[in-house]
């Protein structure tokens, strides 16, 4: 339902991706690893078009979105998360899931101003979509919390929350399980698999965290040097070669 084809993306003389072809199956965990500076981050801001690549199209449910804006594919129904999760701390749980809705704001100025007509049809709507997302991940206690009073943990799960809200039908996550503690990292993974089984999203994950890979992703990308040198099961990528010698350093 997704896919790439020939991506190649240059910062100057840097070639960040060489020819990239990638593609993600509809209800699939699909994996993207590699060494740091691989071109796994890069590759998702094509995607969500962060970055427009020299060369190559990207393709969602057979459209070229190349061209498009990320709030155009938002609405499309294609989502993410962050690395370093992007949350404003002085806002709670709540406040920052309906953020993410922005792109599908509806009524006037006026209507905004006097909280009147479509836009307070769509406050609520907004609201009953947050509210949802916070029971699916088991957020109720931090509803009100403000975000920056919660550990990292809690965080990551505000920020898949967030794109849940959005109605994705492919969520693309950057090292969702980067900094968090091995409880933390467990409570993200039954999140993701959740997620995965009960709203049948598709998901992109960026992980370094091998353990995780295996037990969640159905296929993984492995990418080096902005060039994919493997795709196929977890369990493959770990006895093939070329992935050994570039990935876990042998």
């Amino acid at each position: 339902m997704l896919w790439t084809e020939n991506i190649t993306l240059r910062f100057g003389g840097v070639t960040a991706l060489d020819n990239v072809s990638v593609e993600v199956r509809r209800g699939e965990i699909l994996g993207i690893i590699g060494p740091n500076g691989a071109g796994k981050t890069s590759l998702l801001n094509v995607i969500t078009g962060v970055y427009k690549p020299q060369r190559g199209r990207v393709y969602f449910k057979g459209r070229d979105i190349t061209g498009l804006k990320p709030h155009q594919r938002i609405t499309l129904g294609l989502s993410r998360t962050f690395q370093h999760s992007e949350l404003f701390h002085s806002m709670t749980v709540l406040e920052n899931i309906m953020v993410r809705l922005h792109p599908w704001t509806r009524g006037s100025i006026l209507e905004k101003a006097l909280w009147a007509f479509r836009a307070k049809r769509w406050e609520v709507e907004a609201r009953e979509r947050a509210e949802h997302v916070i029971d699916l991940l088991d957020l109720h206690e931090h509803r009100h919390s403000p975000i920056g009073a919660l550990p990292p943990g809690i965080q990551k799960k505000v920020d898949l929350a967030g794109a849940l809200a959005q109605n994705p039908e492919v969520v693309l996550m950057d090292e969702p399980m980067a900094g968090l503690s091995k409880e933390e990292k467990e409570d993200i993974v039954r999140a993701i698999i959740e997620t995965s089984e009960t709203m049948h999203t598709t998901m992109v994950l960026i992980e370094h965290d091998m353990e995780v890979v295996t037990d969640v992703c159905d296929r993984v990308v492995v990418m080096d040097y902005g060039k994919v040198i493997f795709e196929g099961p977890p369990h493959e990528a770990v006895a093939d070669e070329r992935v050994r010698k570039a990935y876990l350093g042998e």
